[in-house]
């Protein structure tokens, strides 16, 4: 940052800053506002063209921007003008946030957030609303002689002149998000609408004719239903969602979001917007807007907050609508490490040991969000090494792992996993990664492929590891292959993980151990567990999720009880008896270790 900006920028006003017979801020006409803006602004452009500089490098060591794409917005702004700071926000390449918190750092002054805002904001007749919207700050408290003002731009010298002037006071520049900045500004002056209602507003209540295709065309590309998509996608991320799920009802449009596995309901649009949003993420997804009667996949790339998006969408046609789920893909946050999944020493030593084995299958299974690709992901990363050939078929491709060959399956074009598997063999791979095994066509060239010596992962969808076995048996696949190829099944739940910082510890009796089974893993006389804690930062009390697993490895003992066509519950029980440990015995050790609650391991896995 220059000498020049560091001087000027943070300093509070005080009764030496040039005096004026009458303050911008309190005229009316637009003719002298804008005379009065023309005095310093020249100069507070220069400063902040000047801070600019400062606040990219801050982006850059904080790995909140990427060189290319600071590259990117410099190039756009030489071609058509603008701030730069400004336009990497408006081109998604930084959050608003980000830049306010580099500020904050630079200037080493507060940042305040939403929380910190008082409620009710400190009467000045002579500071205007809209001169307040047209720069981005609000006032916020009288201390004394002395005003604190949330400001997008502390260095702004023309606006802190110009509050001195109006107000008489001493003006203390703290830095403040924007969008929260707008939305304290609405609900201190503008009767309390928030953003989302502020844009139900412009979009108006008239309802759309579902059967003109071009006003729906026209009306999904218009400023604020694009605005409007944008702040669902900007929320959901803002609150960690895995999905949004938007549901047309008959009086209403609802908006919900999957929040460490739990749907949430938040504040939606009005029902006569319906057509225009749903419309919006379809041209987004690349979709038929004209085609509502049969369900739709795609995929949107979109930058929300400085992040790289990769949203996979899903409608379905339903009596009010169609029903719009979007799965958020944030490559930017996941992380391929046993670890982080949930796995402990005891489960990741098993599980790496078959996965270095040279050939046979490895099965992950679990209802649906359960987390098996994610694991069949990580897998994949901890053996992706030079000297082996990887090749995977799924739908959809969900994250691309660097030096993996991975093929979309698409039945459209009779490209299933079945077809692919067959061309897949004769690639010469060692590992082959099948996203589902959704039939007995696929079970078999899958079971071929680890008999030639493939190492073969994919997932199924049962309740259990040894439920895996039957349902393959189920399939009909031979009990002799199966015995012959598959090496390991491993069933996992996804349970919340608690937030370390709120959660509370609690002491439980023997009776209690005794009902939910934990005297079976502790001899003490009493053990503690937690519960989640609140706070204003996270009310829940959890923060992510992590895996609850059972790892049935298929040894010789295993073997003989398929070929005797043992059932489920047989199979189960001897392999608790080889060692292996029972997915809610790893629920209740993980709930002594602090890392989830009782509750949640009762709510995901039946047992107990």
């Amino acid at each position: 940052m220059s000498q020049e900006s560091q001087n000027t920028g943070p300093q509070s006003v005080t009764d030496g800053g040039q005096a004026s017979t009458s303050s911008p801020l309190q005229l009316a006409p637009d003719e002298t506002a804008q005379r009065a803006t023309q005095i310093l602004a020249d100069e507070s452009l220069l400063r902040m063209d000047a801070g600019a500089d400062a606040i990219c490098a801050d982006l850059l060591s904080h790995q909140r921007l990427r060189e290319a794409d600071l590259h990117k917005a410099q190039q756009y702004q030489q071609q058509h003008g603008g701030q730069l700071i400004t336009l990497l926000v408006r081109l998604g390449l930084v959050s608003e946030r980000d830049v306010a918190e580099a500020q904050s750092r630079l200037l080493q002054l507060p940042l305040v957030d939403i929380k910190d805002y008082p409620e009710t904001a400190p009467e000045l007749e002579s500071v205007s609303v809209r001169y307040m919207k047209h720069s981005q700050l609000v006032p916020i408290r009288i201390e004394a002689d002395r005003l604190q003002v949330v400001m997008t731009n502390p260095q702004d010298e023309f606006a802190l002149k110009s509050l001195h002037m109006a107000t008489g006071l001493q003006i203390q520049p703290l830095v403040g998000v924007a969008s929260e900045i707008d939305d304290t500004i609405e609900r201190y002056h503008g009767g309390g609408k928030s953003q989302m209602q502020q844009l139900q507003e412009s979009l108006g209540n008239e309802g759309v004719d579902d059967d003109d295709v071009e006003h729906l065309r026209d009306l999904a590309s218009e400023a604020p239903v694009i605005r409007l998509v944008n702040l669902i996608m900007q929320r959901a991320v803002e609150s960690r969602a895995s999905d949004i799920h938007i549901e047309p009802f008959e009086n209403r449009l609802k908006v919900r979001y999957r929040i460490d596995g739990v749907l949430r309901e938040v504040e939606s649009p009005p029902a006569s917007s319906t057509a225009a949003v749903i419309s919006r993420i379809k041209i987004m997804a690349k979709l038929n807007i004209a085609e509502r009667r049969l369900p739709q996949d795609g995929r949107i790339m979109h930058r929300v907050q400085g992040k790289e998006l990769d949203l996979r969408v899903s409608t379905v046609p339903t009596a009010h609508g169609e029903s719009v789920v979007m799965r958020i893909l944030d490559r930017e946050s996941v992380v391929l490490d046993f670890a982080s999944l949930g796995f402990d020493d005891f489960h990741q030593k098993r599980f790496e040991k078959v996965l270095h084995m040279p050939h046979g299958i490895i099965l992950v299974t679990g209802p649906t969000g359960s987390g098996k690709t994610t694991t069949l992901y990580t897998a994949l990363s901890s053996i992706n090494t030079a000297d082996r050939k990887i090749i995977t078929v799924e739908d959809p491709v969900e994250y691309q792992l660097e030096g993996i060959n991975q093929i979309q399956a698409k039945s459209s074009i009779g490209l299933d996993f079945a077809s692919a598997l067959r061309a897949i063999v004769r690639q010469d791979p060692d590992i082959i990664m099948i996203g589902e095994m959704r039939d007995l066509e696929t079970a078999k060239i899958a079971i071929q492929s680890a008999l030639t010596g493939h190492l073969v992962l994919s997932t199924i969808h049962t309740n259990s590891a040894a439920g895996g076995i039957t349902r393959m048996l189920d399939m009909g696949v031979e009990d002799y292959l199966l015995t012959s190829t598959v090496n390991a099944i491993m069933a996992q739940r996804l349970v919340r993980r608690l937030d370390p910082e709120t959660r509370i510890a609690y002491q439980v009796d023997k009776d209690f151990m005794r009902e939910v089974g934990l005297t079976d893993l502790s001899d003490d006389a009493e053990i503690t567990l937690y519960k989640a804690g609140t706070s204003e930062t996270n009310p829940t009390g959890f923060r992510g999720r992590l895996s609850i697993m059972e790892l049935l490895e298929v040894n010789e003992p295993i073997r003989r009880q398929i070929m005797k066509s043992a059932d489920e519950t047989d199979i189960h029980q001897l392999a608790l008896e080889q060692g292996m440990r029972s997915m809610y015995d790893d629920g209740l050790m993980k709930c002594m270790q602090g890392l989830t609650t009782i509750e949640e391991v009762l709510r995901v896995n039946q047992e107990g």
